[in-house]
This record gives structure tokens, sequence and C-alpha cells, in this order.
């Protein structure tokens, strides 16, 4: 008999196949005393170097497969095996300990892997993940034992693991895996990422899926409401081919929508953007169909690396981003670095809540030097498209004022040494602090445009952390008081003859179109797969409509009241 198990819809999509579990191998670690140190360190340093080398061609084929920034997960996995604190630190305590080099890496990573995970931040968190993934390539190594991994599959399966490594993720075959589903993770897992990237359905978070399940028997993933079913029966793959099929129909529907614009079936026209981290995202941006790119996080150009990029290599990352748009509008978001996303080059502070801290404009404000560099790149970029510029994490109108004359400083700086720049570059502000938010009127009356970041707003409105999961209930997108937060900025702008984008997850999250198109935003920008969908939504609501019914929204006492009253009436 059939069993369904329930998780977190990962990646959209349906996948039936055999199951095929991956297994951790199994390092046994048993600490020998050692005569012969420096023997056991060239044993650990040819460890490394072989897995530094199975790391470089994983790291080659994500850059040619899915892009620079899902590579730069492998470019951290390589420093992470050239870090003096970890490599050396194991040395040490070959040679003053006199133990193997197995014993030594495997107490030595774990005090790091614990470390991090004590952390209350979902990037340190994910650092430990790292630090554990590759202590794991390098002990089996040491061990001499044969880990499977997802490239040697040559049938077509589902994976069911524990959690897939990045590395596990980088090395599926999507002509032989169909889908794959884990114990554990969220939707902005590093395995959830890249799933969505690669389009394989995918369900994570199930908790028990491989206490479940035995390799070779039946399964359905399905990555569109969130379930595994373990052995169904025929009348169960009959009915799950068909929404397979259903799904595969909608989206060559979608696809038809490739090169129309955005209007809601009143005729009023919204502009549906793509949010990126490299220039190798363009192509799924263009491929999707979005109107332009309404958020470029800049900081993958300094993760992953042991120092910081110079203004040539800003320049030209930019440049090649607004060209390939061809003259769409592209929004570049300045450094948000530091705190909870860690550059181990700038020797930053430990924060207890990195959040709340020293990070993006804060952090530029006061680094002027790393922050001006960035900024004469994205300026002398500026003449190659339509490039709009933001200032990220912005709470006080003295913030943006300072941000703001320092890009003008450096403006006039290059035009007077005969660099050509544009004369139309808009600069705006992220809304993601409630500060910002509640002023926005005041605000609207010097920038050109808001962005609304929906993922720092709700934890900071909430004062939850989104990735603590004992507080997970209250990160409510649809909450009253998110949604009043947001119409606040929205007519802001509009009064002030300006436009209000949104780039968080909300923006294309099927439950909160209607209502972001009801409030009058202007920009919803989302990832890229999300872009044929969310338009072809838009295009079967009434903005006339649902505007009838926002201050009925507003007022709704529960975020469960106004997803209910969304779902019934739109």
């Amino acid at each position: 008999m059939s069993e369904k198990i329930s998780g977190i819809a990962a990646s959209a999509g349906i996948a039936i196949a055999k199951a095929f579990v991956l297994q951790n191998p199994e390092l046994t670690i048993d600490k020998k005393s050692i005569k012969d140190t420096s023997k056991e360190i060239e044993r650990f340093q040819a460890a490394l170097d072989t897995s530094k080398e199975e790391l470089s061609v994983i790291k080659d084929k994500a850059n040619e497969e899915l892009g620079e920034d899902k590579a730069a997960i492998f470019a951290a996995h390589l420093l992470v095996l050239s870090d003096p604190e970890l490599v050396d630190a194991v040395k040490q305590k070959i040679e003053n300990e006199q133990v193997n080099a197995e014993s030594a890496m495997n107490d030595v990573s774990s005090t790091f892997i614990n470390m991090f995970e004590q952390m209350d931040n979902e990037y340190m968190k994910e650092r430990a993940a790292d630090i554990r993934d590759v202590s794991k390539r390098v002990l089996a190594h040491l061990l001499d034992v044969q880990f499977t991994t997802p490239a040697s599959i040559s049938e077509e399966v589902v994976i069911l693991a524990e959690d897939l490594t990045p590395s596990d993720t980088a090395q599926l075959n999507r002509q032989f895996v169909k889908g794959f589903a884990t114990d554990i993770g969220g939707r902005t897992s590093h395995s959830a990422i890249m799933s969505r990237s690669m389009e394989i359905p995918a369900v994570v978070g199930t908790k028990i899926i491989t206490e479940k399940i035995e390799n070779g028997v039946m399964v359905i993933i399905d990555g569109l409401d969130g379930h595994v079913i373990i052995d169904p029966s025929q009348d169960e793959i009959a009915t799950y081919q068909e929404k397979k099929a259903q799904y595969e129909k909608q989206k060559e529907e979608w696809a038809k929508l490739v090169n129309e614009k955005t209007f809601s079936s009143d005729d009023v026209q919204v502009e549906l953007a793509a949010n990126i981290g490299t220039p190798a995202d363009v192509k799924g941006v263009l491929a999707n169909g979005a109107e332009g790119v309404g958020l470029y996080r800049t900081e993958f150009l300094y993760m992953g690396r042991d120092q910081l990029p110079t203004e040539e290599e800003q320049f030209s990352a930019y440049k090649e981003v607004l060209e390939k748009m061809e003259g769409k509008p592209v929004v570049i978001r300045t450094l948000d670095i530091g705190g909870d996303k860690e550059l181990p080059y700038l020797n930053l502070p430990k924060e207890l809540n990195p959040f709340l801290g020293f990070r993006a404009i804060r952090l530029c404000l006061e680094e002027q030097e790393i922050f001006r560099t960035q900024l004469r790149a994205l300026l002398r970029a500026s003449k190659h498209g339509n490039l709009k510029i933001m200032f990220p994490m912005i709470a006080t109108l003295e913030e943006f004022r300072s941000a703001k004359n320092i890009l003008m400083d450096e403006k006039d700086k290059l035009i007077n040494s005969g660099t050509e720049v544009s004369d139309n570059i808009e600069v705006g502000i992220m809304v993601e602090i409630p500060s910002t938010a509640v002023m926005a009127d005041t605000f609207a009356k010097e920038v050109d445009f808001f962005s609304i970041g929906t993922n720092d707003l709700i934890q900071y409105t909430m004062a939850a952390d989104r990735m603590n999961e004992q507080v997970s209930y209250l990160y409510q997108p649809y909450n009253p008081a998110i949604l009043r937060l947001v119409k606040m900025v929205i007519d802001a702008a509009h009064k002030e003859g300006k436009w209000a984008g949104m780039c968080g997850e909300m923006a294309g999250d099927p439950i909160a179109i209607p209502i972001l198109l009801g409030l009058g935003l202007d920009e919803f920008s989302m990832s890229a797969t999300s872009v044929l969908p969310a338009r072809s939504q838009i295009r079967g609501l009434s903005k006339e409509k649902i505007s009838t019914h926002i201050n009925e929204i507003l007022e709704m006492d529960t975020m469960e009241d106004v997803i209910k009253f969304v779902e019934t009436n739109f």
C-alpha cells in the first residue's frame, strides 16, 4: 500500500521513477598514535590535494551548467581547503599530539562545524554545511573509503537523501535524475535553490523520507504540492502522470507569453523583472521573458575569493549584464555584505546579531574605498545600458544622502577625467527596514524609486528570524501589518511621481500577486522561472476589481483571513 509523506515544495514539477537512496559513506574514525608525524602530514596533504582536484572539476562543471553564482559555492569549498586556520590547525594537532591525520581532521573540522552551527543565522549555518561537505571528502580519501556520488547514476531515478550537499547537487545529471527529496532543508537551502535553477522537481524537509524507503522502490515526487508518494498504485501513477502532463501543457502555454508585455485583464501594465547574482544568470532572465533585472546582487563578485574584486573586474561584470539586457532596465544593488555574509579577507568583527549589525550600506559608508571602487565601476558601465543603482539597508535619510553624495562625487571625478557616464541613472533604495517604510513619504521626495525587500522587511517587522524554526510561524508575508507597510511605500512613491517595485520572495508568490497588483505595485522582481507563471496569473486578474477589496484586506485580523479571501475571490 502506498504512503504519502509531506514536505516543502522546493522546485515545481512531477517526477515518477525508482528510488536511489544516497547514503553518506560510513566514516569510522579511530584515534591512533603516530611516530612519524612528517609522513602523516604528507598523507594529510595528499588527501587535501586530491580533494582540491575533484572540487575544481566539479566547480568547472557547475560553472558551465549552472552559472557562476552556483559555482561560487565550490570556490568557497576550495578556499576552506586552503584556509590556514583549518589546515594549519590539523597539521599542528598531528605534530603536537602525535595522532593520525583522520583523527586530527575530524576533531578540528568538528570544532569549526559546531562553532558555526551555534550561530543563529542561515549564512553561518551554511558555512557549517560547507565545512562538513569538504571534510567528509578529505576524510574519505584518508580512510580510502569509496562513496557513491550522483555522477555515477546511469538510469532514471529520483534521489532520496538526508540532505544533498552542494557538490552532490552540482553533479546531478538531468538526463537520469528526475527529482529528489530530502529529510532536511528549506526553500532557501543550497539544494533547493539549485533544484530550481536546474528545473528538477524537489521536495525538501520531509524529516523521515530516508527511513521509509529502499533502493528500487517506485516513488512520485510532487514538487507542486510538496508530497512524496512511496510505492504508488497503478491508479496513483496514472493520476500523477496526468498531473505531470497538465503541468507540462501549462508550461507550454506560459512559454507563449515569453515575448509579451505584462497587462492585467483590465489593461493595467506592470513590469515583471528577474533577480540575478551573476552575468551568467541573464540567459535565464531573457529565456523566461523578464522585462528587466529588478535586483542584481553584487555580493557574489566578492564571495568565494581571498581578496576584493578590482574595479576592472566589477566594471566588466556590470557592463556584460547591461549589454546583454539590450536597454531593458537593470537595477544593481550596491554591496550587501558583512555580519551575516562574511568575507574572511575583510576581518570584520564577529557580531551577536549580524542581521541587525554592521552590514550593507552601514559597512559601505564606513569602508568608503570599497564603496567608491564599486560606484566607479557602476558609473563607467552605465553608458552600456539602462542602469539603476540601489542602496540596501537604508534606515535614515542621512544614510541615503551620504551614499548619494559619494556617488555624485565619483561621477564628477569621472566626468572631469574625460570618462563618459550616463546622465539618466536613477538612484533608489531598498525598503527593508520598518522605519524606512513608515518614513516613505519623506524618502520619496529624494529617491528615484523604491524596491521593497520583503524577506528582511517581514523578519524585522515581526521581530522573528526567518531562519529560526521555533519562530518560523511569524514569517508572515500576508500579515495585514506587512501589507499596510507595503501600501505606505507604494502610495508615497506614487504621490511624488516615482515608481515602486518589490524584489523579495513575495513578488512572485501567487497569493501575494493579486494583492500587490491591487495596491498598485509597478515592478515585480522574482526568480526568472517564476516570471511566466506570474505573467499568466496577472493576465487573468482585474486590478480595478481587486482595488475595491484592498481596504477590506488591510483591515483583516490575521494572515489566514487574507489567504482565504484571496483564494476565494481571485
